[in-house]
């Protein structure tokens, strides 16, 4: 069996699952039966000044019949006083000593306030802490949270205070809400920050009553942007994590990873995008803490079906995979195919290929259980992807690799051989209509070679 256990700047866990910083994490009772459930960490909900909570707090978004796609919130940090946290965090850690505790903390933009809670916070024999500069409500109005969090001077410089008294590893956990979330990487980093979480939750609104006209959730007819979670968020967290894993300026930045993770497949997709752990909050709100029984067979299998002694072994091992599309190789080709025996003759396939793409598909004689299939014309195809995507039958529509016809051949190849038109300055005397002919045998032009489907010539520019 591999072995789960790994380590984030410092902070070691028998497994890299833990409770994000949130309600799952707010008592002693809690994390006792997390731990007992077999959580390998966890970073308590954030302690730091009063706060009073509203009710309603939660609003739920549902897809398609499937619950909790997405979760707001309009909750604070912990509304617990920080001596009875503190205390029970000390109790935490001296009953599952071999398990990771993270205290998250907040506090106003003092020197002093910093240097305060951290000398407290230590106390409790924790393993490491998480600096708050993402919660995007609530906490942000008051110029804490998000407010810290949007601005890479204030990260630098509240890091540095925490740094200054802190004698155990200190993550910085960072928000989405910022145009390049490398930025408030490279501030932590600048203030000696140990590593990173990614992400805290995105602002928004969760979606309106329409009987009421009232937000969800709602607060006597009122309400307000709160944090996205959920499923839903995992997207954008994988991109944040690589662009944090793969930007060579925080190169070995441990990162812990924090975004709609409900299953071992989603961990597994963390680390290899350059997380050493992953955090967990809305699964458990929606599961409880039985959940990571699921995580750790379903993680342990796979590592041991891929021969890998160790999960260590899954981290950043997709980041140089990550690139950008100047670097993708334009003559790679696949085109759409579907199978006669799967395919169900829902048309899907035909409706979207001829509203979006370029009506390439077209019904076909079917079966003797079926009159009608969908067959694709190979010669029109442009291999997009997107039937496959809408297709109900999985793997009915399969996208095969062509034979390859061109040398490989990226954009940014093509720019510094031929040039492109308004690309770079020493090329712009090339035109839009020269281009086609320009490029003729190094590159496969696509849709430059569709006519056009209009009843009069084209404008002049």
């Amino acid at each position: 069996m591999a072995d789960l256990a790994t380590d984030t700047a410092g902070i070691q866990s028998p497994n890299p699952f833990w409770i994000a910083s949130g309600p799952p994490g707010n008592s002693l009772r809690q994390v006792r039966l997390a731990f007992e459930a077999g959580w390998g960490g966890v970073v308590w909900k954030t302690v730091g000044g009063p706060v009073i909570d509203t009710a309603n707090r939660y609003g739920g978004l549902d897809i398609y019949g499937r619950k909790l796609v997405g979760l707001n919130n309009i909750e604070l940090i912990s509304d617990r006083p920080t001596d009875v946290n503190l205390a029970e965090i000390a109790q935490a850690k001296a009953e599952f000593p071999d398990r990771a505790v993270i205290i998250s903390l907040m506090v106003e933009t003092e020197r002093e306030a910093w240097h305060e809670i951290v000398k407290r916070a230590e106390q409790t024999g924790a393993d490491g802490f998480e600096l708050n500069f993402g919660c995007p409500h609530g906490m942000s109005e008051r110029n804490m949270g998000a407010a810290v969090g949007q601005v890479p001077e204030y990260i630098e410089m509240i890091t540095s205070w925490v740094k200054e008294v802190a004698t155990i590893p200190v993550l910085v956990k960072l928000t989405p809400n910022i145009t390049n979330i490398e930025s408030g990487a490279l501030a932590a980093k600048a203030g000696g920050a140990d590593g990173v979480s990614a992400i805290n939750t995105i602002n928004s609104i969760i979606g309106l009553d329409l009987d009421t006209w009232e937000t969800r959730p709602s607060v006597d007819g009122k309400g307000s942007h709160g944090g996205y979670a959920g499923p839903a968020v995992k997207p954008i967290a994988l991109h944040m994590v690589s662009s944090i894993a793969h930007n060579p300026e925080l190169s070995g930045l441990p990162i812990s990873g924090i975004g709609g993770a409900h299953t071992w497949q989603d961990v597994a997709e963390f680390m290899l995008l350059g997380a050493s752990t992953v955090q967990v909050c809305t699964a458990i709100m929606h599961h409880g803490f039985r959940l990571v029984g699921e995580l750790e067979t379903g993680l342990s299998n796979y590592l041991d079906s891929r021969g890998l002694a160790s999960v260590r072994d899954l981290i950043g091992g997709s980041v140089e995979r990550i690139t950008n599309f100047g670097d993708f190789d334009l003559n790679y080709q696949v085109r759409a195919k579907i199978d006669p025996v799967d395919c169900i003759g829902c048309g899907k396939c035909i409706e979207v290929c001829r509203d979006n793409q370029v009506d390439c598909i077209d019904w076909a004689t079917g079966t003797l259980n079926i009159g009608r299939i969908a067959e694709v014309d190979q010669t029109e195809c442009i291999g997009c992807d997107l039937c496959s995507i809408v297709c109900p039958v999985e793997n009915c529509i399969t996208m095969e690799p062509q034979e390859r016809t061109l040398a490989p051949m990226s954009w940014n190849q093509l720019n510094a051989e031929i040039g492109v038109p308004g690309s770079c300055a020493n090329t712009s005397d090339i035109t839009w209509e020269e281009f086609p002919t320009l490029i003729e045998g190094k590159v496969d032009s696509h849709g430059m070679d569709n006519p056009s489907t209009a009843d009069v010539p084209a404008l002049d520019a």
